[in-house]
């Protein structure tokens, strides 16, 4: 039925009405929550789409929060739709002195890790302190990695033997950035004769709130935040909440959020367990292993790694296992005792932390990333635990909805349609439709449409609203082969 061409025309006419007959895709739209600078074209509160290093840098500012996240991010998904948003900072921001003692007399090189990043100046022979000093600031300032086109999260000034190295922002977030010594095959100049100090401790924590606000209608499927702290966590969680927020009927926007900690494994399992949640995951790390990159980095990161997985509704990667999964650009925690072994990982998981482990050649890979979903109505569920599942379920809904959509829109509802008219659904006709979209949605590895699933898809006109249809629909997601648990027998002789 031509829906824009009225009956009852008298006047010659050979036309024919063009409509959509429904193309069903899926995107899953990404945002990192974070510091920009006063620098960058984004406001404070705003966001925007970014597609290059040089836009994140153009948008957030050199050396911003936003942009070392954009770049972590789009080296683990290179082809990711990536959004900024902009948080307001905190009150203060941090400064740290690095004091320059005797100078080798031959000089060397002097090599100093900043957040994992190498900055390294040469030392003549009878340079200066204070030359030290000078030269090791303009460095720090001048940084760029030729390769990733990362800057460094302080500025740098020098007085005195002294370089004061002060946080691009204002906040607590930067006393776990890492500064240290590291040891080279050859001598490093600068070992013995640096003394760190913090002059100044960042103070205050930002609210992501204006950012989630800026985000309005649109669809993140995706949410990566770089603060992790108890009030920010609380405020993302409702915003994905089932009730009036984006998992809710009323908005049906769905997203998950992803956020990193630092910490004990006690202290991280303490925290995690204070959220029963399954809109959030958190990303670990070890405050005292000498983790090299800033947490912000590390989150980013890791989500980017799995991004495309999250993605493969269409091919059966969203249901696949994501263990072994090599992180670009991350580094172990320098001390081996903090590589997580596999009692402390199953820990962890068994605890609402997401894990990663490092391989044999000293990569961080991913080994099982989880929601923080620990019970329903006050007794244990994990049916929602296994980030597969968020994103399988975001798809199957997605699916179903424009099934529907293409299928039944501008219909009107009867018991029976004898005369098979195009205008008029019934019941069986839904949910004939939502059958098929199941057995679809099982041929492409999202879920598992087995004949009782299929029995229990129920379609009915509701009793007090005879405009209205009531459906109901198990879903039985395909899981992940996380574990092979076999049996090797051992015989002198068969």
């Amino acid at each position: 039925m031509a829906s824009n061409i009225p009956s009852g025309l008298i006047a010659p006419l050979l036309a024919f009405d063009v409509e959509s007959g429904g193309q069903f895709s899926s995107d899953n739209r990404l945002i990192l929550a974070g510091h920009g600078l006063a620098a960058g074209a984004l406001a404070v509160s705003g966001i925007a789409l970014c597609g290059s290093v040089e836009e994140a840098r153009y948008l957030a500012g050199r050396g911003s929060m936003l942009e070392s996240m954009f770049i972590r991010m789009r080296r683990n998904a290179a082809a990711q739709e990536i959004w900024l948003g902009r948080v307001d900072e905190a009150t203060t921001a941090e400064a740290r002195t690095i004091t320059v003692g005797v100078v080798p007399a031959a000089g060397g090189q002097g090599v100093l890790q900043i957040a994992g990043e190498s900055v390294a100046i040469n030392i003549a022979a009878g340079d200066s302190a204070n030359a030290v000093a000078t030269a090791l600031a303009a460095a720090i300032n001048a940084y760029i990695n030729p390769v990733t086109k990362i800057s460094l999260p302080f500025t740098a000034t020098a007085a005195t033997n002294v370089v004061t190295i002060t946080a691009r922002h204002k906040g607590v977030y930067a006393s776990g950035i890492d500064v240290y010594i590291p040891v080279l095959d050859g001598a490093n100049a600068f070992s013995g004769i640096l003394t760190f100090a913090v002059s100044t401790a960042g103070a205050g924590t930002p609210d992501v709130s204006a950012v989630l606000a800026a985000m309005g209608d649109d669809p993140f499927e995706v949410v990566v935040s770089a603060f992790g702290d108890d009030a920010n966590r609380t405020r993302l969680d409702d915003y994905h909440n089932n009730v009036s927020g984006r998992w809710s009927y009323l908005q049906q926007l769905y997203g998950h959020v992803f956020y990193p900690k630092a910490g004990t494994t006690a202290t991280l399992a303490t925290s995690a367990l204070a959220k029963d949640s399954w809109h959030l995951s958190m990303i670990p790390l070890f405050s005292n292993g000498g983790m090299a990159r800033p947490d912000y980095e590390f989150v980013a990161a890791v989500v980017g790694r799995i991004a495309s997985f999250l993605d493969g509704g269409s091919d059966g990667r969203v249901s696949v296992n994501q263990s072994g999964l090599v992180v670009s650009d991350m580094i172990a925690p320098r001390e081996r005792d903090y590589w997580p072994d596999y009692a402390t990982r199953n820990s962890l998981l068994s605890n609402s932390v997401s894990t990663w482990f490092v391989d044999r050649s000293g990569d961080v890979a991913i080994d099982k990333i989880i929601t923080q979903q620990q019970t329903t109505n006050g007794v244990p569920d994990t049916a929602m635990r296994d980030i597969q599942a968020i994103y399988q379920t975001t798809y199957a809904l997605k699916y179903f909805r424009a099934q529907l959509a293409y299928e039944h829109s501008n219909k009107a509802i009867v018991d029976d349609n004898p005369g098979n008219l195009p205008s008029l659904v019934t019941p069986k006709d839904i949910r004939a439709t939502m059958v098929n979209a199941m057995v679809e949605l099982s041929l492409r590895g999202v879920v598992e449409a087995s004949s009782e699933v299929l029995d229990a898809i129920t379609v009915t006109r509701n009793a007090d609203n005879p405009n209205r249809v009531d459906i109901g629909i198990n879903i039985d997601r395909v899981n992940p082969l996380d574990i092979f648990a076999g049996l090797a027998r051992v015989f002198a002789q068969v």
